[in-house]
């Protein structure tokens, strides 16, 4: 059986499709605001999905916007059996993704770093 599960791959960018229109279109919950769906990875026997989700705005909103997507899971996970055709529609679990965050970071820090470097050629003319 190959390591890359092709049918899985499909039906995560298909929830993540999804969701992302259920979300911004239909979900009321004030504490689930401005996010963005970066990933979803379904298991092999689609009993689980893992969506990895980013908040913009301060990070104390982050536990509150997952505690709204985990409430509202049961209701997400219905209204994706109602635009699915799948036998099994997976569990929804939410998960913060940080990685945006650290690579804006890391962006901040190679412009920190290129600007002190030019900085320094500057003075050696």
């Amino acid at each position: 059986m190959p390591k890359d599960f092709p049918r899985s791959r499909r039906i995560a960018e298909q929830v993540q499709r999804e969701l992302s229109d259920i979300i911004r279109l239909e979900l009321k919950d004030p504490r689930v605001g401005m996010i963005t769906l970066t990933d979803v990875e379904v298991t092999p026997d689609n009993a689980h999905a893992r969506v990895y989700f980013t908040l913009l705005g301060e990070a104390s909103r982050i536990d509150e916007a997952a505690a709204g997507l985990q409430h509202a899971a049961g209701y997400l996970r219905s209204q994706l059996a109602h635009r699915l055709k799948l036998r099994v529609v997976p569990q929804l679990h939410f998960e913060y993704d940080a990685s945006v965050e650290r690579g804006i970071r890391v962006s901040q820090l190679i412009d920190a770093a290129v600007a002190e470097d030019a900085k320094r050629k500057r003075r050696k003319k």
